[in-house]
């Protein structure tokens, strides 16, 4: 299936190709069909930055029960699948995309999912509460148990809902790929205010946006932020000439250079790390997420 582009998105100020009618479907193979041949990655590099993120925070966390993650932006649970599962993305894209002699409903697709993941599941999972305004994509994460809590709203339009205000009073760690510039420090400071001390952030945000109102925001919260500043990680292929160039126009008005970068095709994402200052004294970035 060819890559379903339409216009570009008001969500953004730097004309990005608009997938929309993809994140809120009654499944994701429309998801994966239309992300696959642009070579979307980005969950895969969360991967196994997240998993080596959550197993430190545990080891320092000690005895207490499993961390309690929270997803922004998670969609159909693509974070959690890869997080909790022995997995890979390629294994997601091989399941979404195959072609079948019949084509299961949404329904029987779910049933099928169910037993999926939970063969694959690790042993010491850990709690992933997922929050994305997709309201269908929410609940087909949370159906087939990707997603210990989900809930379908937009915090950068309103406040938290009780429940949710209440799933995220415990939370350990906040996880985003790619969602950082259609939710801004607006939602980030609705998630600090639910809970009792501030959590570890790990966040891929794509070079075109500034992370600094974020980070300003947790560092109010106690929080320091550090980026990796050895490699930058690919999201996607540019969709159209219209997309890249847009996209060059951004990073240019940023003082940023597309060398070894965007000039190969791909959208490029900085990886940031926020922290207590004595959790960054402990365990350096580079220990932590060695190149």
């Amino acid at each position: 299936m060819a890559a379903a582009v339409t216009n570009t998105t008001a969500g953004t100020d730097w004309g990005k190709a608009d997938f929309e009618a993809i994140y809120n479907c009654p499944d994701p193979r429309r998801y994966f069909t239309t992300l696959q041949p642009l070579d979307y990655q980005i969950p895969h590099h969360g991967q196994a930055v997240f998993r080596a993120v959550a197993e430190t925070l545990q080891r320092r966390r000690g005895d207490r029960p499993p961390l309690n993650v929270v997803d922004l932006c998670c969609s159909y649970g693509v974070n959690a699948a890869l997080l909790n599962h022995r997995l890979s993305l390629a294994d997601l894209y091989g399941r979404y995309t195959a072609a079948r002699p019949e084509t299961p409903t949404p329904h029987q697709l779910a049933e099928d999912d169910r037993t999926f993941f939970a063969t694959r599941r690790h042993a010491e999972a850990f709690r992933v509460t997922g929050v994305d305004a997709a309201g269908h994509a929410v609940d087909y994460a949370r159906s087939v148990g990707l997603l210990d809590h989900g809930f379908a709203e937009n915090l950068e339009l309103g406040e938290p809902s009780p429940a949710l205000r209440g799933a995220l009073a415990g939370t350990d760690l906040i996880t985003v790929t790619g969602g950082v510039g259609y939710i801004t420090a607006r939602t980030f400071g609705r998630l600090l205010d639910c809970v009792s001390s501030p959590p570890w952030v790990a966040a891929f945000v794509l070079r075109e946006v500034s992370y600094r109102p974020v980070s300003a925001l947790l560092a109010r919260a106690g929080l320091v932020t550090e980026k990796l500043t050895t490699r930058t990680f690919r999201q996607r292929r540019f969709a159209d000439g219209d997309e890249r160039r847009s996209a060059l126009e951004a990073l240019a008005g940023r003082g940023l250079s597309i060398t070894g970068k965007e000039s190969d095709g791909f959208y490029h994402a900085d990886l940031y790390l926020s922290r207590p200052a004595a959790d960054v004294a402990a365990c350096p970035m580079a220990e932590l997420l060695p190149d």
